[in-house]
């Protein structure tokens, strides 16, 4: 390997994430092990113990064993999820997403990697980005910037355009909704408004359907209508996240559900789900709402919208879109590509890179960062939601009693009224002398491009200065943390890199082998038992043409289930 080392960029996604770099003036996204770009962020463990990371992973779920997925709603929370006798933490999980893009950028660049540009939802609160530091840390990657998800988008869209125009950029992913209002005038890209919900995305809808699913089907599995055993849940949430695919580009199809010898159809159509998802297109309406109040811009003014992420591809979200704005979406560049294709701008910007030294990127500051105040802890807000990042404000606050001996800075992020109603960020304790005035103090919030919130606190009376990094220690690894966690996962039995393809397709033909039936099952059990015989010669170029058929025929297979299932 060479001594350059390069800046990667990568896409942590929910349901998938992606790697690539910017090179030769433009972005190059790597292909995984399984020589695709997107790789599923989902985890699980065989039965030798080993950790499968994406594809094949996704091929247990049919079983009912653990796989975990959408673990990036976790981030920033104390919940550890469990993998077979191991428990693991969202950032640990995450981790290992990180690590296998990691080596796929390695494998194609043939160069060691340590440093990256990783985007996170514009909503990410500010343990939630520490998180996301975190685990780059645990997988061997320094953070050289953070970028939101949908500033990423309109880099990718911005660049190369030179008329002036206004865009939205609507991501909806897997888990989370981000919604932009950027401006392009004088080659500046400039971020208006961000607004969003870290709880809102293409899980949601699948969840609908499994939802409506086990309203009619619960009793006969014995089971109470709003409690779907896990067993279950994993292996139905395949079939309705088909089930959803299905209806991007078709009016109904019918969810086929196989479990213990018994079988159970459902049939969904557009317009069930255009029903049943009426709670969650209102919840998509309001962050629309706040970016555009916030950056003063009318709907009629929005020169172009720019759908990304892999559910905006759902058509009752692009109706309800069409809709709102009076004209279609764009999605001139592929919906899953690009938040990462942005992120590779980002990766040469930050690179210097000669082709980017003309572009200008301003992005904001998504919530309102501020302290609590009075006996019944109102917020007070220091920085203002959707102000120009970095941003440093000062604001004076006077002690409420005389002779008080100190005050406790309680830090929130939101918009709220009340802190109870906030998300808490951590507290600062500053000594006061003794004296029988009402001291004051000048509380300081600077927030950087990562989104990382420094508090400094200036005492007066006394030419004290107090300054706190916001670190929620309950949920954000120390550095002793993230060593023991890092030989930890290096203990782990992570399958090897080059066999998950092999292992991938062996999975995938044990599922069609337990759900189809007759000459079709012996023909898959004998083409899989044909393959394992090549891969015990380990012979490569066999292997290589073996695994070419078989995955030929398992396609075929897919083929023949898919089109009952229609």
């Amino acid at each position: 390997m060479t001594a350059l080392k390069p800046l990667i960029a990568i896409d942590l996604g929910t349901s998938n994430s992606l790697v690539g770099v910017f090179e030769n003036g433009q972005s190059r996204l790597i292909d995984n092990a399984y020589g695709t770009k997107l790789t599923p962020s989902a985890i699980a463990m065989d039965e030798q113990g080993q950790i499968l990371i994406g594809q094949a992973a996704l091929e247990l779920r049919s079983t009912g064993q653990d796989v975990l997925t959408s673990f990036k709603r976790l981030m920033g929370t104390s919940k550890l999820l469990k993998l077979g006798r191991k428990e693991f933490s969202a950032v640990e999980l995450s981790a290992l997403i990180l690590q296998s893009l990691k080596q796929d950028a390695e494998q194609a660049l043939q160069v060691e990697v340590e440093e990256a540009v990783i985007t996170v939802p514009a909503y990410f609160n500010d343990i939630q980005r520490q998180a996301t530091i975190s685990a780059a840390e645990l997988a061997g990657l320094k953070v050289s910037r953070l970028i939101n998800e949908p500033t990423a988008a309109a880099l990718a869209y911005g660049l190369g355009q030179s008329e002036d125009s206004c865009f939205l950029i609507f991501d909806l992913g897997g888990g989370t909704f981000d919604v932009s209002i950027v401006e392009l005038f004088d080659g500046v890209i400039e971020v208006r408004a961000s607004a969003g919900d870290n709880f809102l995305g293409g899980d949601d809808f699948i969840l609908l359907i499994m939802k409506q699913f086990w309203m009619k089907y619960a009793s006969e599995f014995g089971s109470a209508e709003n409690t779907i055993p896990y067993d279950i849940e994993v292996a139905l949430k395949a079939k309705a996240q088909h089930c959803l695919h299905t209806l991007t580009k078709e009016a109904s199809t019918e969810l086929v559900f196989k479990w213990k010898e018994q079988e159970y159809r459902f049939n969904v159509t557009q317009e069930n789900l255009a029903k049943w998802a009426e709670p969650l297109l209102l919840k998509l309406r309001r962050p629309l709402e706040r970016a555009l109040r916030d950056s003063r811009i009318q709907p009629q003014q929005v020169d172009q919208v720019i759908m990304v992420g892999g559910a905006t591809r759902i058509p009752l979200v692009r109706k309800l879109v069409t809709k709102l704005f009076g004209r279609f979406p764009s999605t001139s560049i592929q919906p899953d590509e690009a938040i990462v294709r942005g992120a590779c701008i980002q990766a040469g910007l930050k690179a210097k890179d000669e082709s980017l030294k003309e572009v200008v990127l301003t992005d904001v500051c998504p919530f309102s960062l501020g302290i609590a105040v009075g006996a019944d802890s109102q917020f007070s807000p220091i920085l203002e939601r959707n102000i120009v990042i970095p941003a440093s404000k000062v604001n004076s606050y006077t002690a409420r009693e005389k002779g008080q001996r100190e005050i406790v800075v309680d830090i929130y992020q939101g918009e709220h009224r009340l802190c109870r109603e906030n998300i808490s960020l951590g507290s600062l304790t500053v000594p006061l002398p003794a004296n029988d005035e009402h001291l004051s103090i000048d509380v300081r919030f600077s927030y950087n491009p990562n989104g990382i919130l420094d508090v400094d606190v200036f005492v007066p009376a006394t030419n004290e200065k107090f300054q706190k990094v916001v670190v929620n220690h309950q949920s954000v690894m120390s550095a002793e943390q993230i060593e023991l966690a890092r030989q930890q996962l290096q203990s782990l039995k992570i399958h090897p890199r080059d066999n998950l393809t092999n292992k991938s397709l062996l999975l995938r033909a044990e599922r069609l082998f337990r759900e189809r039936t007759g000459d079709l099952r012996l023909h898959i059990g004998e083409r899989t038992e044909h393959f394992n015989q090549v891969l015990n010669q380990q012979d490569e170029r066999q292997i290589r043409e073996a695994r070419q058929y078989f995955e030929a025929f398992l396609n075929e297979v897919e083929d023949i289930t898919l089109f009952e299932d229609y």
